[in-house]
C-alpha cells in the first residue's frame, strides 16, 4: 500500500513545485500478535506413522516375493528357499510367459515344458473384460435412472427388493447360472463367461442411483420443455453429467471382470474360450522330473496383474472421489 504526500503549494511562485514519488508505506506488525504455531511432532503422530509403514510394507511384501520368484529358476528356489534376493538371476520365467523360449531351454531352467498361448489367453480376458464392462455400466445406468428419476408405483420396494441381492453370497448362484449357460449351450464360449454379469449388478445400480440422484431436477425440467423425451434426457443430459461416476463404475467392473477366476473355470473348457487367470493353472501341472514351475507360475501372475494395477494406480484418485461424492461408505 502506498500513502500520497501532499505537494506543497504553488501560490506566489512562477513555476509548480513537482510532486514527490510516493512512499512506500512500511507494513506495521502487532508485537502482542502470537507467532505461528509449530506443527510438533507428538508421539501419536509417530506411532500412527510407524503403522502406516508397517501396513504399507506387509502388503507390498507379496509382490517382492513375487518378483524374486519370478526372476529365479526353478533349481535355484529349491537350493535357496530363504534367499531374500533372486537366486540364480535370470528372465527365463518371463521368455517363458511370452513364449520367447524353446522346450529345451525351459527344461533347463526348472520349466515344465508345457507351451502357453499367452497372447490368446489375454485376448480372451480383454474381450471379455470389456463385454461385462460396456454392457454391464450402461444397462445398470438405465436401471439407476428408472429407480432415482422416474414415478412408477412400487419403485422403492423393487428397489429394496433388487438391493437385496447384495446379499446373497456370489458362490450360491455359480449352480443355477450354470446350468441356464448349460442349457443354452454356450459352454466353453466366451459368452458364457461374460452373460451372468454382463447386464447389471445390485452395487453398479446402487452407485449410480446415488449421483443420479444427486444431479438437480431444475435441469431434466427445463430439457423436458425444450421438447426433449425422457429417453433424450437420459442419453442427451444425465449420461454426459454422469461421465465420472461412470468412468469410475467403469474401471472397477473392468478390474473385477479381469480378476474373476472360478466362474472361467467352471465354463471354460478348451483354450477357444480360456481367459488369462484359468490358464495360469498350467505351471501348476506336477511332472516327476520338475515339479511345479513356480518361477514361470509368478512371472505369468505378474504379467496378469501388471495392466490391472496400473489401472487402479492411474484412476486411484478418481475413484475414491467419486465413491465419496456418491455418499458410498
Amino acid at each position: 500500500m502506498t500513502t500520497p504526500i501532499p505537494a506543497p503549494s504553488t501560490a506566489g511562485s512562477g513555476a509548480p513545485t513537482p510532486t514527490p514519488a510516493p512512499v512506500e508505506a512500511t507494513p506495521r506488525t502487532d508485537p502482542g500478535a502470537p507467532a505461528p504455531a509449530r506443527r510438533r511432532i507428538t508421539p501419536g503422530k509417530i506411532i500412527a506413522w510407524a503403522f502406516l509403514i508397517l501396513v504399507i510394507l506387509v502388503t507390498l511384501f507379496p509382490f517382492y516375493w513375487m518378483l524374486r520368484t519370478a526372476l529365479s529358476t526353478n533349481p535355484g528356489l529349491r537350493a535357496d528357499p530363504t534367499s531374500w534376493l533372486p537366486p540364480e538371476f535370470t528372465w527365463g520365467a518371463f521368455e517363458r510367459v511370452l513364449g520367447m523360449q524353446s522346450t529345451e531351454e525351459a527344461l533347463a531352467e526348472g520349466g515344465s515344458g508345457t507351451s502357453l498361448d499367452f497372447w490368446r489367453y489375454l485376448f480372451n480376458s480383454v474381450v471379455v473384460a470389456t463385454l461385462v464392462t460396456v454392457c454391464q455400466v450402461l444397462f445398470s445406468a438405465m436401471a439407476a435412472y428408472a429407480f432415482s428419476r422416474l414415478k412408477w408405483p412400487g419403485r422403492d420396494k423393487v428397489f429394496a427388493l433388487f438391493l437385496a441381492g447384495l446379499m446373497v453370497p456370489a458362490i450360491f448362484t455359480l449352480l443355477p447360472n450354470f446350468v441356464l449357460i448349460k442349457e443354452l449351450g454356450l459352454v466353453d464360449n466366451l459368452l458364457a463367461i461374460a452373460l451372468p454379469t454382463m447386464f447389471m449388478t445390485p452395487f453398479a445400480v446402487f452407485f449410480l442411483r446415488q449421483f443420479f440422484m444427486n444431479v438437480p431436477a431444475e435441469i431434466e425440467e427445463a430439457a423436458l420443455l425444450d421438447g426433449v423425451s425422457k429417453v433424450g434426457v437420459f442419453f442427451r443430459v444425465i449420461l454426459p453429467m454422469s461421465a465420472a461416476p461412470m468412468a469410475t463404475l467403469g474401471i472397477l467392473t473392468y478390474i473385477t471382470a479381469w480378476n474373476d477366476y472360478f466362474w472361467p473355470l467352471m465354463v471354460s473348457y478348451t483354450d477357444a474360450s480360456r481367459v488369462l487367470t484359468v490358464a495360469l493353472g498350467v505351471f501348476r501341472s506336477q511332472s516327476p522330473q520338475t515339479g511345479t514351475d513356480w518361477a514361470g507360475l509368478m512371472a505369468a501372475t505378474l504379467i496378469a496383474a501388471l495392466p490391472m494395477m496400473l489401472l487402479f494406480a492411474a484412476f486411484a484418485k478418481r475413484i475414491v472421489n467419486s465413491i465419496g461424492f456418491s455418499g458410498i461408505k
